[in-house]
């Protein structure tokens, strides 16, 4: 029994350090540079390894996109919106590796058609998650106003850390405006008279 136990943590510790693997890979060459060979050298795993845990290509990129998303979680999770917004905006690199591999999953999904549905899936726990935290700062906010806010707050984070991942950007000024994106979105949700999203006939 205990040997089984000491087995299946060395298994899940190969897998773990595979998805890291990936995730540098894709982070230094982008979907489209992900080799197998090149992988399994970075994660010192032979390439059969790899498909012993991976079915294919497709699985391992939807493998990597769910690490990457536990992975920031990790660093997110706690404190009230504000910080948990602006820690995706933090110059360190674990923050790089992950922020830089989730935007190139993100632009391939463009291409790789298996990556949309766990993309969606991601982004609207995402979006939940900071509807939720919303709706602490205006209570009294309708569920339909707390989620277009968080659209609006997601998106605008995903393209302020784009921009900052490729140098257009100091994180400092990129930090300011998620600030003051915030606070406008907050105040929004106060004011009785906005608190009705408008609909699109």
């Amino acid at each position: 029994m205990a040997e089984r136990r000491a087995a299946e943590r060395t298994a899940k510790g190969r897998k773990t350090a595979i998805l890291e693997a990936a995730a540098r890979v894709i982070a230094r060459r982008g979907v489209r540079g992900l080799r197998m060979e090149e992988l399994a050298a970075e994660a010192r795993v032979s390439k059969a390894l790899v498909y012993y845990h991976f079915a294919d290509r497709a699985d391992l990129l939807r493998h990597t996109l769910r690490f990457i998303v536990d992975r920031a979680e990790r660093y997110t999770r706690d404190g009230p919106l504000e910080r948990r917004l602006l820690r995706e905006l933090q110059d360190t690199p674990e923050v790089r590796e992950n922020s830089t591999a989730w935007a190139e999953l993100r632009a391939s999904a463009v291409f790789e058609p298996e990556l949309r549905e766990e993309l969606a899936r991601a982004g609207q726990d995402w979006i939940r998650e900071i509807a939720d935290l919303l709706g602490q700062a205006g209570p009294a906010a309708p569920d339909a106003a707390l989620v277009a806010a968080s659209e609006r707050l997601t998106v605008l984070l995903e393209g302020l850390s784009t921009r900052w991942l490729i140098g257009l950007l100091p994180v400092g000024h990129a930090s300011e405006l998620m600030r003051g994106a915030i606070a406008a979105e907050v105040e929004g949700l106060r004011r009785p008279e906005t608190r009705t999203p408008c609909t699109v006939a």
